[in-house]
């Protein structure tokens, strides 16, 4: 009976995260670029009281057997890559990756990290900067006299500047991509960092080699479902009072085994 405890108990402490991952998710539901995440789980170990195929009388082998299972863990959230919906701002530095990839910003530290979020900005140098001033890269910097940035499908960068009536172009964008997105490292600010899971970072133009193409003036918004996070909330909250409930029941069940008298 002991045993149902720490198998209820696994399932409680199992949705406690599924209702963080959730929670999560929804917190970020305007977070531009933000990928959702799912939490995955699996069974635990299994104390085998009869093993399947076993002898049994006149050579008769048990077709099934007796397995009980130690409840469930963990064992992953996956960050799930699906496209986003677009939003129209019509702001010039506003840029979605329509398809594969991800933009290179450049740290403090010095290290690079990857993002999908295209909400950029300039700083006091011209720079283009993500919103914490991190700058893209390659690095690109817009003239002071330039009365207009113009950013091309394949990420070509051409600024107007006064008194000219023809773009100039100045730099491209460059999109990376890994072999395994979900296993990329999440570190916040809409960052992501490659690990050996990933694998290492594979730089092209955008609109060639599979790479998507880039959208001026708009941003692809969190590709959280509201409806469906509502349900798995729905879902994870009945799982975990059900779990509650087996032990109330191996509670009452100890409770009567303990009250019988010779």
């Amino acid at each position: 009976m002991l045993r149902t405890f720490w198998i209820a108990a696994s399932g409680m402490n199992a949705q406690t995260l599924n209702i963080d991952v959730i929670a999560h998710n929804l917190a970020n539901v305007n977070t531009a670029g933000f990928k959702r995440g799912r939490a995955d789980f699996q069974d635990l170990l299994y104390e085998t009281l009869r093993p399947p195929g076993a002898a049994s009388a006149r050579g008769n082998q048990v077709p099934t057997g007796i397995q009980v299972g130690h409840g469930t863990r963990p064992v992953a959230v996956t960050k799930i890559f699906l496209q986003g919906d677009y939003q129209q701002t019509q702001n010039e530095l506003d840029i979605a990756i329509e398809g594969k990839g991800f933009f290179q910003v450049m740290q403090p530290n010095g290290e690079v990290a990857y993002t999908r979020a295209g909400a950029f900005k300039l700083d006091s140098s011209g720079r283009i900067v993500t919103s914490d001033g991190y700058p893209l890269e390659p690095e690109l910097v817009i003239p002071d006299n330039a009365r207009a940035v113009y950013i091309g499908t394949d990420g070509t960068v051409s600024v107007l500047r006064a008194g000219e009536t023809t773009a100039t172009e100045i730099g491209n964008i460059q999109l990376a991509s890994f072999p395994n997105p979900a296993g990329l490292a999440a570190i916040g600010r809409n960052l992501f960092l490659p690990t050996s899971s990933s694998g290492d970072a594979i730089l092209g133009t955008p609109g060639q080699e599979g790479f998507g193409t880039l959208a001026q003036g708009y941003l692809e918004m969190s590709n959280v479902n509201v409806v469906e996070e509502m349900v798995n909330m729905i879902t994870a909250q009945r799982a975990y009072e059900i779990n509650s409930k087996a032990i109330q029941t191996a509670d009452d069940m100890l409770r009567v085994a303990n009250s019988i008298r010779s």
